[in-house]
């Protein structure tokens, strides 16, 4: 039996909806947040004139057949515009502090599947007012693989309606669950983990704090790979970015020491000294004295109230890592008071005991977590140069981050994903996988990956699969 859909009508807003799924309510609610809203589109408004914005192709996503949809969608319009009445209902996803989402379609086209976010303006408050617009702004700017993408806005009476990727495969929260002791395997929560530094990297350069990050808002695409989700709690800041040149002592290779590829003739009996681009793009500036966040993954500096940085987020960064290995978070209490009391102690974090044998590369991920859970933010692994420092971390060694969009997902129990590729056009599996083998051998020959992700040979096994293209 097929799901009953809704069609906007096409001179009124009813977005009357009627839906017996059942949400996961998560205990875990952030603290700017409230109960679910209880939203009813039943207002008679056809004299409105609605505003519509239809945002232009991002470069990583330009041949995404979901623009080619709405292109088709604008072209037949009357006034080649994008409305409500060109979407159809699926079903009720879930609702968050600022609105409801909904899965839905375009009326005539169903080979994709969006997001609708859909708030009420006449609800908020003026501070969650700021929030939902905040949220639209940062989704108006993402152009990132790991990241939302935003296809239009509109606004009709008192309602933004936002359309957005839907990410059929849930959420790690849920991933999680699913799993033997609600962990994950290393080599699986490298892979996520790893995914999602590379969005909080892209959000920090562009001055944004995220400062909601958790299992819940780590959202999982058709293919397996991460999208961050809910942006209405970040603040945004100035960055001033850098690049300078490290000089970085490289063994020495056996081959001819001159030729037309030799990029240094001044080579020692032993090593050779070559010359790194290091970019770093980080809010260091950032300053907020909100209290937000869910209460197991904020910074001492935030329970504190004295004002908070771009630290929170590498110390939820260090509290995810250790959620994803051991099922828990590392300052769990018996209550939230509990739980906030325990951050805002001089302890150190405990790890727990989770097997009578550990996987290679445990001691790594404690060390890490280690370094990112320092209550003092001046100390804390990334507060200075953001993912540049925790990219260089023994845990992520053998990644090569110039390639991540192109590795593997895992294999994990719950996690169903489709084979997407990401190369366009009729090429075959073997020549792709040749191209991007290729590839890889230049980007390092010219040391265009960082040296940290090329001479490591160790347990992260996605590496050996990581040419090949979903």
């Amino acid at each position: 039996m097929e799901e009953p859909t809704l069609l906007f009508p096409d001179t009124d807003l009813d977005l009357s909806f009627t839906s017996t799924t059942t949400d996961r309510t998560s205990a875990r609610t952030s603290l700017a947040r409230t109960s679910s809203l209880t939203l009813s589109f039943n207002d008679r408004i056809s004299t409105v004139e609605p505003t519509v914005s239809v945002v232009n192709r991002r470069p990583h996503r330009s041949s995404d057949p979901h623009w080619s949809a709405i292109q088709a969608a604008t072209m037949l319009s009357s006034d080649g515009r994008l409305h409500l009445r060109h979407l159809k209902l699926l079903r009720h996803l879930g609702s968050g502090n600022l609105g409801r989402v909904f899965l839905c379609r375009l009326r005539d086209y169903d080979g994709a599947n969006f997001a609708l976010k859909v708030v009420d303006k006449d609800l908020l408050t003026p501070k969650k007012l700021s929030h939902a617009e905040t949220e639209a702004e940062i989704l108006h700017a993402l152009d990132h693989p790991f990241l939302p993408t935003l296809y239009a806005r509109i606004d009709v009476s008192h309602y933004t309606c936002l359309l957005i990727d839907y990410c059929p495969a849930g959420d790690l929260h849920s991933l999680l669950r699913k799993q033997p002791h609600h962990r994950l395997p290393i080599s699986a929560a490298r892979f996520f983990a790893a995914e999602v530094l590379v969005a909080l990297e892209y959000l920090h350069a562009l001055g944004i704090v995220y400062r909601d990050l958790k299992p819940e808002n780590v959202l999982l695409r058709e293919d397996g790979h991460v999208m961050l989700s809910d942006f209405d709690l970040c603040f945004k800041s100035d960055v001033a970015p850098t690049l300078t040149l490290q000089p970085h002592n490289k063994p020495q290779r056996a081959g001819p020491t001159n030729g037309c590829c030799s990029y240094n003739r001044h080579r020692s009996k032993q090593n050779h000294e070559t010359l790194l681009a290091e970019f770093v793009a980080e809010p260091v500036t950032a300053f907020s004295r909100s209290c937000v966040g869910t209460h197991e993954y904020l910074a001492p500096e935030l329970v504190s109230g004295n004002g908070h940085g771009n630290g929170v987020d590498w110390w939820a960064f260090g509290v995810f890592v250790y959620e994803l290995l051991y099922g828990t978070t590392p300052f769990r209490g018996c209550s939230k008071e509990g739980t906030l009391r325990n951050i805002a102690s001089c302890k150190d974090v405990r790890f727990v005991h989770v097997a009578e044998r550990e996987e290679p590369g445990m001691v790594e991920a404690r060390d890490l977590i280690e370094k990112l859970l320092v209550k003092d933010p001046r100390r804390r692994l990334g507060c200075a140069k953001g993912a540049t420092d925790v990219k260089r971390h023994p845990f992520f060694d053998g990644i090569k981050w110039a390639l991540i969009r192109t590795y593997r997902p895992p294999e994990v129990k719950g996690l169903e994903r489709r084979n997407k590729s990401h190369v366009s056009g009729h090429v075959s599996r073997k020549r792709e996988r040749w191209s991007w083998k290729r590839l890889g051998h230049v980007l390092g020959k010219y040391n265009l990956i960082s040296n940290y992700s090329l001479h490591n040979k160790n347990y992260y096994h996605y590496v050996d699969d990581s040419y090949k293209v979903n």
